[in-house]
């Protein structure tokens, strides 16, 4: 990352935004300290997550592009097992219909479609009624219905005052979900703000004009 920086305040739906390998997973795993920075730091929660992963993780939700589940779990199981890492876990059965994976339960996570493993991840990441949730393209390979099933979701979290930091490739998304966005162009913040203001900032008409104005790629349009 070259010398980016950024903050997301309590209770706003937080994106940040580029194209594959720009370092959006990258940041995610320096701000949980699931890996060390070269130089800088990030803290969430007040805490360096390298240093308190416990009280970080007790009060966070993550939702990773690539979960790993076990063998022969359900649906079921596999929210049972995360709700039992928690004092106070939030009623598993009433996310899973939030999410449309109700009638799901008693399936095997192996046999789930690709869409609805991701449903399930974002799930999980929830179950511990976390302060503030990542969620790293959280609704890659769901059709038109099962993204918008899941933005409704997430902004009824939205309104109960959980605070969401995601990463996406659909502008739409950002646009429907967002009160702030970042983009970062090879590691490095080339816009930040609010919709309205990095439209503005670009001299565009929509988000994804600006987005293709700051990556470079204006010729495009």
């Amino acid at each position: 990352m070259d010398n980016l920086t950024f903050s997301v305040k309590q209770g706003e739906v937080f994106a940040l935004l580029g194209h594959n390998g720009a370092g959006k997973s990258t940041t995610i795993d320096l701000i949980l300290g699931l890996k060390a920075p070269d130089s800088g730091s990030a803290a969430i929660l007040g805490m360096n997550a390298g240093k308190h992963r416990k009280q970080v993780f007790e009060r966070v939700g993550v939702q990773l592009q690539h979960t790993q589940y076990q063998n022969s779990i359900t649906v079921e199981e596999a929210c049972i097992e995360y709700a039992s890492l928690y004092d106070a876990p939030a009623d598993y059965p009433r996310l899973l219909e939030g999410f449309g994976l109700a009638a799901l339960r008693k399936n095997l996570v192996s046999k789930l479609s690709g869409g609805e493993r991701q449903k399930l991840s974002v799930v999980l990441a929830l179950i511990g009624n976390p302060e503030i949730v990542f969620l790293d393209e959280l609704t890659t390979g769901l059709d038109v219905v099962a993204r918008r099933e899941v933005w409704r979701t997430l902004k009824h979290l939205k309104e109960q005052g959980l605070t969401i930091f995601l990463t996406t490739h659909y502008m739409e998304e950002a646009e429907a979900l967002c009160d702030r966005v970042c983009i970062i162009r090879s590691g490095k913040k080339v816009a930040e703000g609010s919709i309205d203001e990095v439209v503005a900032n670009s001299g565009q008409r929509n988000l994804e004009e600006a987005y293709l104005f700051f990556m470079g790629e204006e010729e495009l349009l």
